[in-house]
């Protein structure tokens, strides 16, 4: 859908973020990496909620179903504590789970710190809308996103979503020669 502007949403889940006690900093990371790689149109909601899995769903689930979102990035609550439950909350409301980006995200975590290995994070579909989680610290977060990002656009497209085209120098997304 050329010229159709690519809608995204970024979830942080973090009970302190949501009571105040802190200012989140991984969903205005997340945008910084919209802000530098997407060139094609595009808009953004950005939400915090606390680590509570029917609130989870319920704000994904408002992204994709009520918002539009193309894509729903969720940042937070993907460990093994007990209150971490936002892969649950996220395979809840995916209709289809994509392995692949689960299995991506801790790969190149693991690159950077030997705890990837308790993350839970996933990836799936609800509708023609993409969502995956990414780890709760920004700086993890863009290690993550800046590889993760490039099967993005063309998993948009083939869900016949929007066009995003990306900054080159900032995220090489792939898609396959026609």
């Amino acid at each position: 859908m050329t010229g159709q502007e690519a809608v995204f949403g970024i979830l942080t889940i973090s009970d302190r973020a949501s009571r105040g006690e802190y200012q989140d900093e991984s969903g205005p990371a997340i945008l910084a990496f919209f802000e530098e790689g997407v060139i094609s149109p595009w808009r953004y909601y950005m939400e915090v909620v606390s680590d509570e899995k029917p609130i989870i769903e319920k704000s994904i689930i408002n992204m994709v179903d009520e918002l539009g979102c193309h894509v729903v990035v969720t940042t937070g609550g993907t460990g093994p504590a007990e209150r971490d439950v936002t892969p649950e909350a996220t395979e809840a409301v995916c209709e289809r789970i994509l392995p692949g980006f689960g299995e991506q995200m801790r790969q190149i975590s693991l690159q950077h710190v030997p705890t990837a290995i308790l993350s839970r994070q996933i990836g799936g579909t609800r509708g023609q809308s993409l969502i995956f989680n990414l780890p709760g610290r920004p700086k993890a977060i863009r290690e993550t996103i800046d590889e993760i990002w490039k099967a993005v656009p063309y998993c948009v497209e083939l869900m016949n979503g929007p066009i995003i085209e990306m900054n080159k120098q900032v995220c090489n997304a792939f898609r396959p020669k026609k």
